[in-house]
């Protein structure tokens, strides 16, 4: 039986024109050489298995060839080349840097750079994983790299070009090698399973090539794996299942599955492809993989990003016409969501299972799903419109009870009112309308339908006609609402000490009060202001009350605000000569 030899060396490149991938480094290398512009130090760095040693051979060999074609190709018929094709070449040197990378492995190879070659015009040092080298290695070799003798050139190869120092870089031209395409890497398989008499269809070298991640060495590779898994006669599913590749037949399923709200078969699916043994976090990549190409499918002219065979291209298409853009774009979000936060979440099936269900109910709309009005925020720096009266339905109608709203007492009779349906200030608007609930807004409040059953129904028609509250009462009511505030000083000292600006008319009031600095604004209205103003409506009885918050000018007077207890106390002396009197008679002290 003669000697196997694997692909990725059976088939390796020789000449310029056999590379792969790589068209624009090949023709400026033949345009040094035809030009007889040789840099003595070159650079090749890319990813693995994109033939950077294979381009160094054959640049080594084309430069010592004889006869070399018109397209500047090497012979392969002289000396030079049969000597290099054999391994007997005296002219090629190749080091391995990462089993040689002493400062002693420099030097020898420095004691041999001064020998010139025995045939050939050039002693081409190839050195492979450059970046191995130690410290003192590459300061060894920084004289020779830089001044090295007429017939010595230098190729370095590396996968890791930010670990090389930058005098190292500085001294040689750099060719830097992309990754092979997809569509690149299915053709010279195509030519292989040709030459080596293996039956295997599209859709499987797609698989190959994905899998190989533009190296052609990885592609050539697992090609002979699963030549050996499979036989001559290779069938895609017999790929998926020695690659332990998830089969674009699941995303497929999934996607017609969110589109039918179906969540229940998507959790069945994920089941399935755990019980199969793949990884949870590359199914969820898989699938916002294939988000991404239902996208591409979906913008025309974009078909040349889809790295896909023309069978599975139209089947992207198909799909893609199904799906609304915001879906996709809404399912995309998710899935990247979903796999950012994989690693830190403590139970990872259960987080990939509540992404399935939102990805199911992106399209689906369930049958007592209920409408919620938006509302408009009003500005600040604008009054607010009066509010819209809005029907009340009877409770024997409602199948839900309505969110829980504030309701404060009418001044006029002080008994609780049923829920206003004034507009939102932007402050209130920043939670949803289903959060501000009795908790937050104060102990009076009482939900609409428990009021509509207490109050007939021209009772709450009179409330939502009420003028609102004058000036006068505001400004008495003002106070109460410091002392709810009495466990905590400062927010109490800051509310008594406001002065008011109270605008509007019978349809509404605003009421502005005034603090210190802009720190102290924007901490109010982020923080305080929601809550001040569901209180200060209670109080007051009115919905139709608005609270905002100013900066006083630099210009205008500040009210003195006492904090310590010895001031406080000297502040009444002064303000009451009684009190003065009473404390020097008793002798108390103050400090």
């Amino acid at each position: 039986m003669s000697q196997y030899i694997v692909s990725a060396r059976k088939y390796r490149p020789d000449s310029f024109g056999t590379l792969i991938g790589q068209d624009n480094i090949a023709q400026t290398l033949k345009n040094s050489i035809l030009r007889g512009q040789l840099a003595h130090a070159y650079l090749f760095c890319g990813p693995r298995g994109v033939g950077k040693t294979t381009t160094a051979r054959i640049f080594a060999k084309m430069i010592n060839c004889s006869n070399p074609s018109e397209d500047m190709e090497p012979c392969g018929q002289c000396e030079s080349c049969l000597s290099f094709a054999e391994g007997r070449s005296y002219c090629i040197h190749e080091l391995d840097a990462a089993s040689n990378n002493g400062v002693d492995d420099i030097k020898a190879l420095m004691d041999q750079v001064r020998i010139p070659p025995q045939v050939g015009k050039y002693s081409v040092y190839i050195i492979d994983e450059v970046h191995m080298l130690s410290q003192a290695a590459f300061n060894a070799f920084l004289k020779t790299l830089e001044e090295p003798p007429a017939h010595a050139i230098f190729i370095l190869a590396t996968t890791e070009k930010h670990k090389i120092l930058p005098t190292i870089l500085s001294r040689c031209q750099t060719y830097d090698f992309n990754r092979i395409t997809v569509d690149n890497i299915v053709r010279n398989l195509r030519m292989v399973a040709s030459n080596e008499g293996v039956t295997i269809d599209d859709e499987s070298l797609h698989v190959i090539a994905h899998k190989a991640d533009g190296a052609m060495r990885d592609a050539l590779t697992i090609f002979d794996q699963t030549v050996a898994f499979c036989g001559t006669d290779v069938k895609y599913q017999d790929v998926l299942r020695n690659l332990n590749v998830l089969d674009y037949e699941y995303s497929f399923s999934l996607v017609d599955s969110f589109l039918k709200g179906d969540y229940a078969s998507t959790l069945l699916v994920f089941d399935e492809v755990l019980v199969k043994g793949f990884n949870a976090l590359h199914f969820v990549a898989a699938l916002s993989s294939h988000l991404r190409d239902l996208i591409v499918s979906k913008s025309g002219g974009l078909e040349a990003l889809l790295e896909l065979p023309d069978s599975l291209k139209m089947k992207y298409k198909e799909q893609a016409a199904r799906c609304p853009l915001q879906f996709l774009y809404d399912a995309l979000s998710v899935t990247t969501q979903c796999e950012s936060g994989y690693r830190a979440s403590v139970n990872p099936r259960l987080h990939i299972e509540f992404a399935l269900m939102r990805l199911s109910f992106l399209c689906a709309k369930p049958a007592d799903s209920v409408a919620v009005p938006v509302h408009t925020p009003v500005p600040a720096s604008q009054p607010a419109p009066a509010p819209k009266p809005e029907p009340v339905q009877p409770a024997a109608t409602t199948s839900q009870p309505v969110s829980a709203q504030p309701v404060a007492s009418v001044p006029a009779h002080q008994k609780p009112a049923p829920e206003q349906p004034a507009e939102e200030t932007p402050a209130a608007d920043a939670q949803p309308r289903e959060r501000r609930t009795r908790a937050s807004r104060g102990t009076a409040s009482l939900s609409m339908k428990s009021m509509m059953e207490e109050k007939p129904q021209e009772t709450v028609q009179a409330v939502k006609e009420a003028p609102a509250p004058s000036e006068k009462f505001l400004q008495d009511k003002w106070p109460e609402l410091s002392k709810q505030f009495a466990d905590k000083p400062r927010l109490a000292s800051m509310l008594s000490s406001s002065t008011l600006k109270i605008t509007g008319d019978d349809e509404f009031r605003i009421v502005v009060f005034r603090v210190v600095n802009e720190a102290q604004k924007e901490w109010v209205e982020s923080k305080l202001l929601h809550e001040l103003e569901g209180r200060f409506r209670v109080l007051v009885g009115s919905m139709k009350v608005y609270l905002r918050v100013e900066v006083i000018p630099d210009d205008a007077p500040h009210q003195k605000v006492v904090y310590m207890p010895s001031d406080q106390a000297k502040e009444l002396m002064a303000e009451n000569p009684e009190v003065k009197g009473l404390v020097k008679d008793l002798g108390l002290d103050i400090k």
